[in-house]
């Protein structure tokens, strides 16, 4: 069930609080200085049942220009407005401002209430009731009914009732379906009752809200527990999105809490200094706004001062609309879609309105086609579009929380084949298709080039491959991609390098005369093989070429490294093995001066041989000598 809230709007003293008391019974000024000076200056609130059995509840806000940004924070919530003009005044300068006010937050269902009707004869009343009409022909409620009645006397009271109810009915039918998600109520009162503690009110925008549950206010991040809760007056065992709630708080203190606040879901909002949106600057506005321009902004029950940040222009002309920034003095909580209105900073005067598209953006730089076309898309895009070019913009593996949507709509898209799914440690993360394709693509060329430059090596090393073209990716989140891309076949992985799938080193023309000529050296020369310098000299060849062949020759098992300089040939290491491996079992023991004898070599080479043996588990160094290792025994 959806539950409405009527908002009254109208000029000083135009009897808007007097007529909700004839409807309900309820004197809405609550404040002494308000009895005295017979006018709202705070926010009041009253039940008002319908002829059809629903109940609603009642905003009535302040009137007089000094109290328009209380009656702004309460018309935030309000589902229909109750637009009150006096008839021996007609329409005077806070009506039309409630009106600009109520068109830019979008509230387009109304009645018209034409009050005082026993003040002025009928040929004064038809003179008012025709310039109101001229005067709402222009906006939305334009068709909205007009009742003429007086709150003092009675008259018109049964019909204006009667009209509200077929208001609500109809805002009712259109307004959307109730959200019991996430807890959102902008705190419009804060008071507290002896007893009781601490009491805030306002329109719970959205969720259900209970006793016993753990709250947070909103930007001071105060937790709180729910003790207790009224819609209109009565305690209940739930609040529902829509109801005018009071809600009795534990665990904070009234001076902790202001208007403008926000009681939420915990850990479900995040309180920001900056939004982007959508902004209007009204045709009347008494001139053109300038880039940032500091002014009032009204969101929510909040009032906060920034300054605006024109993204395309210097200056925003009256009539006008334009994609901004707005930077802000004090944190606000919103959500994409929030309507808002800004009053000018001196003298105070609402000059416009929109609506959040981004409420936690980053800053952006001015006049960059391609911010202006993310907001754009942001705004008018359905939930698919905006993924989509968020993924396609962002070209990062992005999880459903850090993209803010459903599952329904990912897997949608995944169904479509617009969306790859990339998964690593019981995670699932998302990229555009085509930006996958890109990445596929970037990595082939790149291994196609690598292989050619360097055909003996197993392939380009991922961390070079990472920091070349995938740095926004860390390095998890890159292994979990090349591990996707080596399920498809396209790639092999292989330690900390990275190939194509169908790559295999070989030797190649010159290659393999130097690989032949290394060979041969190393064998000749058995127990006491060249260093590396003296290797590439007697040889006579290119270093770095030589090199990739000695890698290469020692990937493939040809060559044994013993130390950065020092290799045997593979025959001639397994013939060392061999007879160390005899002699220890027939002495179980061989010493350096020992070895060098058996391999007719010289300490030169045996102590880094032994260093070796040792590191390999082939032998196990006991004071001066070694005895067989663990692994010598297989």
């Amino acid at each position: 069930m959806a539950y409405l809230i009527i908002g009254t709007a109208g000029h000083v003293d135009h009897g808007k609080t007097m007529l909700v008391k004839a409807l309900t019974g309820i004197d809405t000024d609550r404040l002494k200085e308000e009895k005295e000076r017979g006018i709202s200056i705070e926010l009041g609130f009253a039940s008002l049942l319908l002829p059809d059995g629903k109940r609603a509840g009642i905003v009535d806000v302040p009137g007089h220009e000094k109290f328009i940004k209380h009656m702004l924070a309460g018309a935030g919530g309000i589902d229909l407005v109750l637009l009150v003009i006096a008839a021996d005044e007609g329409v005077m300068p806070q009506t039309r401002e409630h009106l600009d006010i109520i068109q830019l937050l979008q509230i387009n269902r109304g009645v018209i209430a034409l009050n005082k009707i026993d003040l002025v004869d009928e040929e004064w009343l038809a003179l008012v009731r025709e310039d109101v009409r001229e005067f709402l022909a222009s906006t939305s409620l334009k068709d909205a009914p007009l009742i003429e009645v007086s709150a003092v006397t009675g008259q018109g009271l049964p019909e204006l009732l009667s009209a509200i109810n077929q208001a609500a009915v109809l805002c009712l039918q259109e307004k959307k379906s109730v959200d019991y998600g996430k807890i959102r109520l902008p705190i419009d009162r804060v008071f507290s009752v002896a007893g009781f503690g601490t009491v805030v009110t306002g329109t719970l925008w959205s969720g259900a809200i209970s006793p016993g549950d753990n709250l947070t206010i909103m930007p001071p991040e105060i937790p709180i527990r729910v003790r207790g809760l009224q819609v209109h007056g009565e305690s209940v065992a739930a609040a529902k999105a829509g109801q005018r709630v009071a809600v009795n708080l534990s665990g904070v203190e009234k001076s902790e809490i202001a208007r403008g606040d926000v009681l939420t879901s915990p850990k479900s909002f995040f309180p920001s200094l900056r939004l982007d949106a959508r902004l209007f600057l009204l045709p009347h506005a008494n001139k053109a706004l300038k880039h940032r321009t500091r002014v009032r902004l009204y969101l929510g029950t909040a009032e906060v001062l920034g300054r605006i940040r024109l993204l395309d222009r210097e200056e925003l002309s009256p009539g006008d609309t334009a994609y901004i920034q707005m930077e802000l003095e004090e944190k606000v909580v919103a959500l994409k879609g929030d309507r808002f209105i800004i009053r000018s900073y001196s003298p105070v005067l609402t000059i416009g309105g929109g609506t959040v598209i981004d409420p936690v953006p980053p800053k952006h730089k001015r006049r960059r086609p391609e911010i202006l076309q993310m907001l754009e898309l942001k705004d008018y895009g359905t939930p698919e579009e905006i993924i989509m070019f968020y993924l396609t913009k962002q070209a990062a593996l992005l999880t459903l929380e850090e993209l803010s949507t459903t599952k329904e709509i990912i897997y949608a898209l995944t169904a479509a084949g617009k969306i790859k799914v990339i998964t690593g440690d019981n995670q699932e993360y998302f990229v555009a298709l085509a930006v996958y394709h890109s990445w596929v693509e970037k990595i082939k060329a790149h291994l196609q080039s690598y292989h050619q430059q360097y055909p003996l090596r197993e392939g380009c090393p991922r961390e070079d491959l990472r920091a070349r073209f995938f740095s926004s990716l860390n390095p998890r989140l890159f292994q979990f991609l090349l591990r996707t891309i080596a399920q498809e076949n396209i790639i092999k992985l292989s330690g900390q390098v990275v190939a194509l799938a169908d790559f295999v080193p070989q030797l190649i023309g010159e290659q393999q005369k130097i690989a032949r000529q290394i060979e041969k050296i190393y064998r000749e020369r058995s127990c006491q093989p060249p260093g590396w310098p003296e290797l590439v000299k007697q040889m006579g060849i290119d270093e770095s070429q030589a090199q990739e062949v000695r890698e290469f020759l020692f990937r493939q098992g040809t060559l044994i490294k013993i130390t950065d300089e020092l290799y045997f040939h593979a025959t001639v290491f397994d013939q060392i093995k061999k007879l160390i491996k005899n002699y220890l079992q027939e002495k179980k023991e061989i010493s350096i001066g020992e070895a060098r004898d058996l391999l007719n070599t010289s300490r030169k080479y045996v102590l880094p041989l032994f260093e070796y043996l040792d590191r390999e588990h082939l032998t196990l160094r006991v004071g001066d000598k070694r005895v067989a290792g663990r692994l010598m025994e297989r």
